[in-house]
């Protein structure tokens, strides 16, 4: 398909020259093109195909960068980056060296701010209209578009409640993106019209003298608030959450009809205080397969856009994600106690047959990772086996609470931490490497790394069955094929595994990384020891190491300050054992995106590049030997 109209579309300035009349046009060849760029690279489809139509309008009506546009997360923002003059780099989108899947400062000026977890926007857009306030820039807007879910998120609503502290002189535009087929009724012709009159200069004139005359009067004022609140309700009961902090509500509008966004958005741009416009948008518009499921759509890897995605029936080894999938469901089974809770992770944690088979025992709480640990603590006061499914990146919000509302209380709250170590293409927000780091400074807490699926299984059974707090963390993928089990049994509590017994050098693999110890191991007539615990770790395995062998290798799918590595450090130090020792594992900087197996290369994680530096140490050590 030719693309007249997006060809001529090289950057914004283009863009606001087009009349407002084939905006739609423009829309459905935006559209075209992201469906096949995203079929052949992968990516965030469905989101970004609901948003194309805000993101035109927005660039059409501000005066982007100087106005300001927060994405929040970011995985909506396609159309917004191929308007920006990134068209050409779509064909590297999330790759090695090429485009992020979100937002990112440092590569436009268009991306105001960096995202990628959600419920930040409204924060950040917020400090922005302030700086620009402050900055004499009062014809500055900051916009933050955020999704209905990424709502539910606390932070959005701390944000709003600070929001609504401002009046006057403060230009910051909150636009609720509503993708989520839940507009009521009013989201129709009437509620359309209301949008365009209560959004023009005429009426919102009238609105503050009308404030300037009553405010004195303190009664006809409450009633007078009290009414256009109830009318405006009426049309669109999702007003009621921005009117309770004191913002003005606009919508819902047709968030797929490009001419009356333009309009709506002139009136707006016209003010000077924090607003509300409510948009309706389909996830997936106007590709049918993803219209149809958005859920499938929503991260995609390459696939033919003429068939769509074609699952697969071929067998294959179980990610671990499956293996938690499964084990939690026998587990439930086994003990009637067990509750699962995830923040808006069901898919990607596992957890929809669980949900299926147990909904009593199940709870999405939302975008809200920091309720749902101190929900789990709650619950094990309760005398229930809270169990919380989470992302090693978003477990990161949950720090405070993990440390303040379940450690400090020794409560038996499990965490199935997933994606743990190298995710690939999400990038630096999604790298799964603090988690070792945050959890095993923490008093109470056990951390276990399985090296396969069948240690997966043992260590969730393990972590179960403790009396405290207790987490697992696994990769993101497939193992290396060991079957799991459907059993309960249970391992001893810090106990490492010695795997192969060698000379000299003595390689401690934690996790998933003892599987790439194991060819340097048998090349280099090595030890192989699978430590599986980080917390409580294995002393006597690391000092039976120190006093057998002339080396310790250590490996780690995680970041290398204060991490596992260290961790065997501190053994040795505090016995009083000098010995080298040399660490792999994620250096001192955030990792970009790329597939796994780059990255993997790039750091020097593959058995290849760690057998070359253990070569080349040994032969040191040899040299001073022989000069000593």
């Amino acid at each position: 398909m030719d693309y007249p109209l997006l060809d001529e579309v090289t950057g914004v300035e283009a863009l606001r020259k087009l009349p407002v009349e084939e905006l739609p046009e423009l829309a459905r060849e935006l559209r075209h093109f992201m469906v096949r760029s995203v079929a052949k690279t992968g990516g965030h489809l469905s989101s970004s195909l609901g948003a194309v139509e805000l993101a035109i309008a927005l660039h059409y009506v501000f005066n982007t960068p100087y106005d300001r546009i927060v994405w929040d997360v970011g995985h909506q923002a396609y159309a917004h980056k191929i308007l920006t003059g990134r068209r050409e780099g779509m064909a590297k989108l999330r790759m090695l060296n090429g485009l992020s899947g979100f937002p990112k400062r440092s590569e436009s000026p268009f991306d105001a701010f960096g995202t990628a977890h959600s419920s930040t926007s409204i924060s950040a857009a917020l400090g922005m209209a302030v700086a620009a306030h402050l900055e004499g820039e009062d014809d500055r807007w900051a916009i933050a578009v955020i999704g209905d879910g990424a709502l539910t998120g606390g932070m959005a609503i701390e944000a709003l409640n600070d929001a609504g502290v401002w009046k006057k002189g403060l230009r910051l535009l909150v636009i609720v993106n509503d993708n989520d087929c839940s507009i009521s009724p009013p989201a129709g012709a009437l509620s359309k019209h209301l949008a365009k009159i209560v959004s023009t200069r005429a009426f919102n004139s009238a609105r503050e003298m009308s404030k300037r005359m009553m405010k004195p009067i303190p009664r006809l004022w409450e009633v007078a608030k009290l009414a256009e609140r109830q009318t405006i309700g009426f049309l669109s009961p999702q007003s009621a959450l921005f009117s309770a902090f004191d913002i003005n509500y606009y919508g819902p509008v047709d968030g797929h009809d490009v001419e009356s966004l333009v309009s709506v958005l002139k009136n707006l741009r016209e003010m000077d205080r924090p607003l509300v416009l409510h948009v309706a948008t389909m996830k997936g518009k106007g590709y049918a397969p993803a219209e149809a499921d958005p859920t499938l759509y929503h991260g995609v890897s390459p696939f033919d856009p003429a068939k769509g995605i074609v699952k697969s029936n071929a067998p294959s080894k179980p990610t671990y994600t499956q293996v938690f999938s499964r084990w939690i469901c026998d587990m439930a089974a086994h003990d009637k106690r067990l509750y699962a809770i995830t923040p808006a992770m069901r898919e990607g944690s596992g957890l929809v047959e669980f949900n299926r088979l147990y909904p009593d025992r199940y709870r999405d709480v939302a975008i809200a990772e920091q309720h749902s640990v101190t929900y789990a603590a709650g619950l094990a006061c309760g005398g229930m086996k809270p169990v919380l499914a989470i992302y090693s990146t978003f477990l990161q919000r949950g720090l405070d609470q993990l440390i303040h509302d379940v450690a400090l209380q020794n409560l038996p709250v499990m965490l199935a931490i997933d994606r743990g170590g190298i995710v690939g293409a999400d990038g630096a927000t999604h790298q799964g490497v603090f988690d070792i780091v945050e959890l095993r400074s923490v008093p109470n807490m056990t951390v276990m790394t399985p090296s396969d699926e069948r240690e997966t299984r043992l260590m969730l059974n393990t972590a179960y069955f403790m009396d405290a707090p207790a987490s697992v963390r696994y990769p993101r993928g497939k193992g290396p094929g060991v079957e799991a089990g459907t059993d309960f049994e249970t391992i001893p509590i810090g106990v490492s595994k010695t795997l192969r017994k060698g000379s000299k050098v003595a390689f401690l693999g934690f996790g998933a990384m003892t599987g790439v110890l194991k060819p340097v191991a048998e090349a280099l007539d090595g030890t192989l020891i699978d430590m599986r615990f980080v917390k409580p770790i294995d002393r006597d395995a690391i000092l039976e190491a120190a006093r057998t062998h002339e080396l310790i290798v250590t490996a780690e799918e995680g970041a290398l300050m204060g991490g596992a590595g260290d961790a065997v450090m501190e053994v040795l130090a505090d016995a009083g054992v000098v010995l080298p020792v040399m660490r792999f594992g994620i250096p001192d900087e955030f990792i970009e995106q790329g597939t796994q197996k780059e990255i993997y290369e790039l750091l020097g994680l593959t058995p290849q590049a760690i057998e070359a530096r253990v070569r080349e140490r040994l032969a040191s050590l040899d040299s001073e030997a022989a000069e000593a």
